[in-house]
């Protein structure tokens, strides 16, 4: 194939598209994304990304730039992880709750980022561009066709309408809920749908008379409605503020004026007479007021052809519990390891499959947990937050770091689930390195320095034996040279020493036994012993993860 019939078209320049761009590009693959913005939005939309999308991000270098970047808010004040509820900023008593969902308990190396979601794209729009990815700001898709090699898009530069055709062998759609690509493949959704639409303005004025000395991380107000919102954005002057629309007079989202935002704002703060200033959130159409919606819906299929959906145009969540963005974060990591193998000539075109069977079911469960936490929100219950199964309205609601880190893959890309085991999450400190679950953290030392075990994954496919699997070792370096395949083996015990004495325990093998995982750390494949011929055990495993049989 030719180098462009190798790339990857990504349309849609927001979080999952530019997130999806770096893994991309990271693993080498040539990747154009494509946004019909001119630039990057300047309103946060969303605030913080789980642990286990910091761990994603952690693989490729920007761990550190993201706790750098923190929104202001959480950097100016030590109440930034207070969520309050009040009738308006300006009440006397504030009713005060924890807005983090607690400490993720050594489960993983990462803690929770509360960076807003456009200081994200920032980072993610850099970080793309350095490892070598094209990316077209003002350029809309006008069209695309599949065919058995590959995907021609037709391309509209939105500022002199020239259009160009491209050529690329899989497109990715991160074009948001409203996904003019999923549209056009007639790719339907289940679920409620779009349940209210959300007024949402950054606005500027002199809070500190009001606040007097508080400065909450999130506010919960009931004026001008129930469960508007305000939380700072700059640390300073610049706050967000968000209502729910209900369009009570038939007035349409889009032509509310800045007036009646403005008297709403002023209702919030509490100060009828307050100064305020609406700023600019798309410089281009010098749009200050934007609407989001909030309902929660999973496309039927992730794949169709060439085709893959990724977040929003995949699933929408509301945001109870933070698991948009994250997912998206996922859905990006999920899928951009398969094209590289596949583009590579690693694994055969059925490896590609098995994105939908695997982010699909995770997707599902995840609206379902999310709908569950948004009966009471606003209103100091946090269902599924603590260390026990609760139910709310006939859904069982698991614990937040059960959603976040023990869901299970099953597709042909794990091999030896237990078919008796059908939960749809576990407590992550009860995993054990079952197939399919995400490799668990573990404190090791390689060259001296402590590490993760989740630092030895990402680039390729990882084998872990244990201190007296020598035998794994031989047969993995092996299976990579034969196969030109990105494999590395680790003996614990050898080049890496266990730090805290959890292995073999903490990934459920012997000495002797060796587990296999994925790039994206996830675990595809265990011995628990030494079989007779382990050489011959890891190529079978090898032949049908990768779809080569």
């Amino acid at each position: 194939m030719s180098d462009e019939q190798k790339r990857v078209l990504v349309v849609g320049g927001g979080l999952t598209g530019l997130t999806a761009a770096v893994f991309l590009a990271w693993h080498g693959v040539s990747t154009l994304v494509v946004e019909r913005h001119t630039d990057t939005l300047l309103h946060p939309r969303a605030r913080g990304i789980n642990p286990r999308s910091v761990e994603l991000l952690r693989q490729v270098g920007l761990e550190e730039d993201l706790h750098a970047n923190l929104s202001m808010g959480v950097v100016a004040t030590e109440s930034a992880d207070q969520m309050v509820r009040a009738e308006t900023l300006a009440a006397e008593e504030y009713v005060l709750d924890s807005l983090a969902p607690g400490d993720v308990g050594g489960v993983s190396p990462c803690s929770w980022c509360a960076i807003d979601q456009d200081r994200l794209e920032v980072l993610l729009r850099k970080r793309a561009t350095e490892l070598g990815a094209d990316i077209r700001f003002g350029t809309e898709l006008a069209g695309f066709e599949q065919g058995p090699d590959g995907v021609t898009a037709v391309l509209r530069d939105l500022s002199s309408g020239n259009e160009t055709a491209v050529t690329g062998a899989y497109l990715i759609a991160a074009d948001g809920w409203r996904s003019g690509v999923r549209t056009r493949l007639g790719v339907r959704f289940t679920g409620p749908g779009v349940l209210m639409e959300t007024l949402s303005v950054v606005f500027e004025a002199d809070l500190e008379p009001v606040l007097r000395g508080r400065r909450p991380g999130l506010a919960f107000v009931s004026r001008p409605v129930d469960k508007t919102i305000v939380f700072p954005h700059d640390g300073d002057r610049a706050w967000v503020f968000g209502m729910p629309y209900y369009a009570a007079d038939g007035t349409p989202a889009g032509d509310v004026t800045e007036e009646q935002v403005l008297r709403w704002v002023r209702e919030a703060v509490g100060v009828p007479d307050l100064d305020v200033t609406l700023k600019v959130q798309i410089p281009q159409t010098g749009a200050k007021i934007l609407s989001f919606p909030i309902g929660g819906y999973t496309a039927e299929r992730f794949r169709s052809g060439r085709v893959f959906l990724a977040g929003d145009a995949a699933r929408m969540v509301p945001p109870s519990g933070a698991f948009g963005g994250s997912s998206g974060i996922a859905d990006a990591h999920n899928l951009a390891w398969k094209l590289a193998s596949v583009l590579r000539g690693e694994a055969g075109e059925g490896l590609l499959d098995t994105y939908d069977e695997e982010r699909r079911p995770v997707s599902l469960f995840t609206l379902e947990q999310a709908m569950a936490r948004m009966v009471g929100r606003g209103d100091g219950e946090h269902p599924g937050e603590s260390e026990t199964v609760v139910e709310v309205d006939g859904t069982v609601v698991h614990p937040y770091w059960s959603v976040v880190f023990g869901y299970r893959y099953r597709s042909a890309a794990v091999l030896g689930t237990d078919p008796h085991d059908q939960e749809p999450v576990h407590a992550p400190r009860e995993l054990r390195a079952q197939p399919g679950s995400r490799a668990p953290h573990l404190p090791l030392v390689r060259d001296g320095r402590e590490i993760s075990a989740l630092d030895l994954f990402g680039e390729g496919w990882v084998l872990l034996a244990g201190e007296e699997g020598a035998a794994w070792v031989t047969a993995a370096e092996d299976a990579a040279a034969r196969r030109g395949l990105r494999l590395t083996a680790h003996r614990v015990g050898g080049d890496v020493q266990d730090a805290s004495g959890g292995w073999p325990a903490r990934y459920g093998v012997e000495d002797t036994g060796a587990v296999l995982v994925r790039p994206d750390g996830f675990v595809a494949w265990r011995s628990a012993g030494l079989p007779p011929a382990p050489r011959a055990a890891l190529e079978r495993a090898l032949d049908s993860l990768l779809q080569l049989g």
